[in-house]
């Protein structure tokens, strides 16, 4: 009994530790993008703020132009994340509740995709955005990865959960695919989407190689790339470590944010992940 006792206090603590460890560098920049020059560059270093500051996002927007980049950020993520929920619920369903020729093939094709790694694809996305003109455009963004195989995997090994006696209930009644999908299927996977949804944006929001590549205007250039632009300028960035930090936070708050509003679902989704 006083082995068990000791287990969970020591588990606590060691997870207590990997949530310091995780989470320091993070506070370490939010705090950073508050300070004054010779706060950031005092030793030993200064973690809380003496005098909070806004100067380095003042001068982060004389700098470089904020709005436009964050609106493309924007515009890409949300676009992604949108595509994503349709299309991937869309093949989901069709290979959860569907029978068709071929069906097992073609999830067989969704598991192999997994197994690609994502930058094997990058010459061979480049060649073909660049032969259809999307190069330096939203669609050259957000179409190589308006569905992902991920995505297609979750929304699937959750709609088999759904019972099938259900949806013959509903065609019974005279309901087609498509009323099905939208009105009975949809809701019952409320926490898949926003699973889907919160790893989605992340990972479109956070990307940097192929906006990198697929964009030489530098006004089309989404946030990330943009700061890594400025970063490594040295006619721009020298002496400007607070201006970064503070062009960091917020590249990170939008996805606080997200995860904020979808938290309860999201936690719903992984729980129930493992019961599908």
């Amino acid at each position: 009994m006083s082995t068990v006792r000791l287990r969970k206090p020591a588990a606590y603590l060691l997870l207590t530790a990997g949530l310091v460890l995780m989470a320091a560098p993070f506070a370490w920049m939010a705090l950073s993008a508050f300070k004054t020059k010779p706060e950031l560059a005092a030793s030993p270093p200064v973690w809380i703020p003496a005098d909070w500051t806004l100067a380095n996002f003042r001068d982060l927007l004389d700098l470089l132009d904020l709005p436009a980049h964050f609106l493309n950020s924007t515009i890409v993520a949300a676009l992604v994340t949108l595509s994503n929920l349709l299309f991937c619920s869309m093949l989901g369903y069709a290979l959860a509740k569907l029978n068709f020729a071929g069906q097992r093939q073609v999830f067989g094709l969704v598991l192999g995709a997994l197994m690609v790694p994502g930058n094997l694809m990058l010459l061979p996305l480049f060649v073909l955005m660049s032969k259809m003109g999307l190069i330096d455009s939203y669609a050259g963004l957000v179409l190589p990865f308006a569905a992902g195989a991920f995505g297609v995997f979750l929304m699937r090994q959750f709609m088999l959960s759904v019972p099938d006696e259900l949806l013959e209930a509903a065609r019974l009644d005279g309901a087609g695919e498509w009323y099905i999908f939208w009105r009975v299927v949809m809701p019952l996977v409320k926490p898949a989407l926003a699973t889907l949804a919160i790893l989605t944006f992340l990972q479109s929001w956070n990307n940097f190689v192929w906006p990198l590549i697929a964009t030489n205007d530098p006004d089309k250039y989404t946030l990330p790339v943009a700061l890594a632009t400025f970063a490594t300028d040295p006619n721009r960035a020298n002496g400007s470590s607070g201006v970064l930090m503070a062009g960091s936070f917020l590249v990170v708050l939008p996805v606080l944010l997200v995860f904020a509003v979808l938290q309860r679902h999201f936690t719903q989704g992984i729980a129930t992940a493992g019961l599908k």
